[in-house]
């Protein structure tokens, strides 16, 4: 019967369901309802048959899609479509897929049954408000310039996760805080509600919140900070105006935070200028402050240059009358008002100028006074007498240098160069700077601080007819000898000179001329390579200026953090430097928008830690008399030495510690004190093999010698050891005296007065035959200083009493060996006088068996017990020789007034062993 139902309702399920073509629905997330439209409903025209007519269900297709559709009656064909789980609208808004509908077949086993067509279904999802609003920035920072009303000083931003417009968009911003002069619009923006001060409040910290358009506010309000600034000025900031500088740190940042506000306007380009002022110190800067002559040696210039500005003197007096400056760290320097000039002595001028020679001076002067200013003449060669011709000369005529050179008639009478003219800003600067004139006939160069200058102008001029005139060079003006009714000078100088020097027949190299010029202290750059591209920079030659130009302010400020202050000498002048900054700013379109004021700064220079210059050695010496006639004489600093200290602070403790430092000295002059030497009969020699290799020079004179130059502390104590005095009529000679003093820096730093004494022993044979006698050990005559622990007390007894009866021995056999001789008078009179220089010498001679005998005999054995008995006695002499003195006592006053008596006891007995003697 199943079967037969089975077969006839094949037979009756003629119609597939039907559904509409497409639904749109709602659901809400979080919810499992989808509301239809239309409702979902399937129809089947067969729905008058059982089975066949009825809808059995929904089916979707479509990928990953969360619903599912359930029929609700199987008659009606009504169907739900519901979420299989909770719904995100955040993850996904919008669904769309594919529904059919099933009828349920031809019998209860549902076969053969009937789909629908594929009906579109579009589902939305329904937001819901569970988010708050959450803010972008932790922090919100901004700055406002004081007295300005702002229309938006920052804007802050909140969001919302919520996937809905209604939910998900920010509708308002509140200011939490209360009693703030600001307010804030629905987009966030913060403004003042009032002008602000800096000096009444500088910074203000307030709490803003947001509320999502479901007016839900956000969960943590977020800070915003506003700091108030003084109304902005262009200019540097971050500097300090004192810079301390401690010799010996090279390179040191002047402005380790230097940068420039510029009140944030469009800049196309930064230009700074510094300038390191020094021109109250020396010649313009810190330099070693050595003679002209010494600078010379070290560079290596050519020999043969003749000074015209030397220190006054009695063999250089022409510079007596001129002015010096003083107080300059030992520069020479000659300052000429308008008044003073002086002649060159005719000895002392260079004389043929050849086609080839230089003239180098340093020189400060400023503008001349009056529109057309007289010629100022720093160097002149005319006539001394009839006329009044320049045969070269070098002058200044409004702020222009000029060098004139007259050549003297030859073969080719035609005109020549004869007038070469400069025009440099810093002739007029009122600065110190190193000139000199190359002259290699026809062209003429100059040198202004190691840079080449070649002239503007050059004029020529018919040579000068020979004649038998004397010419005058004179310094600080010219000389007009001929064409008036008084010689007198003419066309003064106004300016300071210092190392004035002509050089004939050889022109001075470019490395020569930096070397003399080269200053020890200027500006420096650290960390060159980490600039960036597009900054440039330019030094001047002696490093006292930099321009640093750049069109980025973040690049120019970095250069200008590694700006530094350097000084190279070991000892630099302390003091004040100027430090000045000029800044120029330009903007697009425009050579200058903004005015940004000068630094003014100083770099303080502190003073250095001074060396103390100690010469030690013998300061008494004893020489045979034949010693000193002998060539080459004796060597009076052999033992020589010399030491420098410095105090340096310990860095743990801050105590002062000594520290010896090797530096250069530039002098050590040796005077001979009482008598000056006689030229007949005594010198003070140097070997020319002593100074070779070495940047020293010697001169000696009556009254002693000097050593100079630039050189190490080694190689004047290698000089100094090789002088050498000699005597060679010594017979009336009994003691020389010297005192040797050294310097560095022209006198700067001197080293201690060391005076050393030699003593002068005749008739050597009488020595030889004291010493021959005893081939013992002579230093227990000598009374050295004792190795090791010193000796007791008994100990030294036992030495002196085993002296004193060698002593009496060695006088017993001579006594009886001078018996059968006969002395002439006058030879006993000539042994007895020295016997007084003896005493007086440290000499350490227990007797001189020359001396008279009769005294000699007097000392009796009893005199040499008694001196046996006196232990106390550290001052006793015998014979003219001083016993070890001992440096520690520990006696009491009492012990002390018994040895003075026991050495009164032995000057006495000494005295009368004096006066006994006899002659035989």
């Amino acid at each position: 019967m199943g079967y037969i139902s089975s077969n006839s309702g094949r037979g009756l399920n003629k119609h597939k369901p039907w559904i509409e073509a497409s639904y749109h629905g709602v659901i809400t997330e979080n919810t499992e309802t989808v509301l239809l439209d239309p409702p979902l409903v399937a129809l089947d025209k067969d729905v008058a048959i059982p089975y066949a007519g009825e809808i059995c269900a929904f089916k979707i297709s479509g990928q990953d899609v969360p619903f599912e559709a359930v029929v609700l009656n199987r008659s009606s064909g009504e169907g739900l479509l519901r979420a299989r789980g909770p719904v995100d609208c955040e993850n996904q808004k919008e669904y769309t897929f594919m529904i059919q509908a099933y009828d349920c077949g031809a019998g209860p086993g549902g076969a053969d049954w009937k789909k629908s067509h594929k009906a579109v279904v579009h589902i939305q999802v329904d937001d819901v408000n569970e988010f708050c609003p959450v803010f972008r920035e932790p922090l919100y920072k901004a700055s406002v310039i004081e007295g300005k009303i702002y229309d938006s000083i920052l804007q802050v931003e909140a969001w919302d996760q919520d996937c809905s417009p209604q939910y998900s968009q920010i509708c308002n911003y509140d200011i939490v805080t209360a009693g703030t002069p600001f307010a804030i619009d629905r987009n966030g923006n913060i403004r003042n509600t009032e002008r602000l001060s800096y000096d009444r409040q500088q910074s203000y910290k307030i709490l803003v919140t947001a509320f999502d358009c479901g007016q839900k506010t956000a969960k943590e309000h977020v800070a915003v900070h506003i700091d108030v600034k003084p109304v902005c000025k262009a200019g540097w900031q971050g500097w300090n105006k004192r810079v301390d500088y401690e010799p010996g740190t090279g390179s040191k940042p002047l402005f380790p935070k230097l940068h420039l506000e510029t009140c944030g306007g469009p800049l196309s380009g930064i230009k700074v200028v510094l300038e390191l002022q020094t021109s109250h110190i020396g010649k313009g800067c810190d330099r070693e402050t050595y003679s002209e002559k010494s600078l010379q040696k070290l560079c290596g210039a050519a020999s043969g240059s003749t000074d015209l500005l030397p220190a006054p003197s009695p063999s250089t007096n022409w510079t007596a009358s001129l002015v010096t400056d003083s107080g300059r760290d030992s520069d020479l320097i000659y300052r000429f008002d308008g008044q003073q000039a002086a002649n060159v002595p005719d000895h002392v001028v260079p004389q043929n100028l050849t086609d080839q020679f230089t003239i180098a001076t340093w020189m400060k002067h400023g503008p001349s006074p009056g529109l057309r200013a007289e010629k100022e003449t720093l160097l002149c060669n005319s006539d001394k007498t009839e006329m009044n011709r320049h045969h070269y000369s070098l002058y200044i005529h409004n702020c222009r240098l000029v060098f004139l050179l007259r050549r003297d008639f030859s073969q080719l009478d035609t005109f020549r160069p004869a007038e070469f003219h400069w025009k440099l800003e810093q002739i007029c600067d009122k600065e110190w700077h190193y000139y000199v004139i190359n002259v290699e006939f026809p062209a003429v160069t100059l040198f202004v601080d190691g840079v080449t200058y070649e002239p503007y102008l050059v004029t020529d001029d018919w040579p000068i007819h020979a004649s038998k005139i004397d010419t005058q060079l004179t310094v600080g003006a010219c000389w007009q000898g001929g064409e008036v009714a008084t010689p007198r000078f003419t066309q003064y100088f106004h300016g300071s000179l210092s190392g004035l020097t002509i050089r004939p027949g050889r022109i001075e190299t470019q490395k020569v001329i930096s070397c003399l010029q080269a200053c020890k202290e200027g500006l420096d750059i650290n960390s060159l390579e980490s600039l960036a591209k597009d900054i440039k920079f330019h030094f001047n030659p002696a490093q006292s200026m930099l321009v640093v130009e750049g069109e980025d302010l973040d690049s120019v400020n970095t250069a200008m953090t590694k700006v530094s202050y350097i000084n190279s000498r070991q000892f630099p002048t302390p003091g004040l430097r100027q430090l000045h900054i000029s800044t120029t700013v330009s903007c697009f379109g425009e050579d200058a928008c903004l005015s940004v004021p000068d630094i003014k700064a100083v770099v303080v220079v502190q003073p250095p830690s001074e060396p103390r210059i100690t010469i030690t050695g013998s300061d008494r010496l004893v020489r045979a008399a034949v010693e000193l006639g002998a060539s080459p004489g004796m060597a009076p600093f052999k033992e020589l030495y010399i030491t420098s200290t410095v105090m340096k602070g310990d860095g743990f403790a801050h105590r002062p510690a000594v520290m010896e430092v090797m530096h250069n000295l530039d002098y050590c002059d040796i005077l001979v004190i009482g008598n000056e030497l006689n030229p007949q009969s005594e010198s003070l020699q140097i070997p020319h093999s002593a100074l070779l290799g070495k940047h020293l020079d010697a001169t000696n004179s009556t009254s002693g010698m000097s050593i100079y130059g630039v050189d190490s502390m080694a190689h004047y104590e290698q000089a100094l050891r090789q002088v050498s005095y000699r005597n060679w009529r010594p017979a009336t000679l009994t003691e020389r005296r010297f005192r040797l003093t050294c310097s560095e820096l022209n006198g700067r730093y001197t080293s201690n007065e060391f005076i050393l004494e030699v003593s002068v022993i005749h008739h050597a044979k009488s020595a030889e035959q004291y010493h021959n006698p005893i081939p013992a050990n002579p230093q227990m005559f000598l009374f050295p200083s004792w190795p090791g622990p010193a000796p007791s007390a008994a100990t030294v007894v036992i030495v002196v009493c085993i002296a004193a009866l060698v002593v009496i021995v060695v006088i017993g056999v001579y006594r009886i060996h001078t018996t059968h001789q006969e002395g002439c008078k006058q030879e006993e009179d000539g042994a007895r006088e020295p016997e007084l220089d003896w005493e007086k010498s440290a000499l350490n001679i227990t007797v001189n068996p020359m001396e008279n005998v009769g005294g000699a005999q007097a000392l009796s054995e009893e005199a040499s017990g008694e001196l046996c008995r006196e232990e106390e006695e550290d001052e006793e002499h015998v014979g003219g020789m001083a016993s070890a003195e001992s440096d520690n006592s520990d006696d009491d006053d009492e012990e002390e007034e018994e040895d003075e008596g026991e050495i009164e006891t032995a000057k006495e007995k000494k005295l009368k062993w004096r006066t006994s003697s006899t002659t035989y």
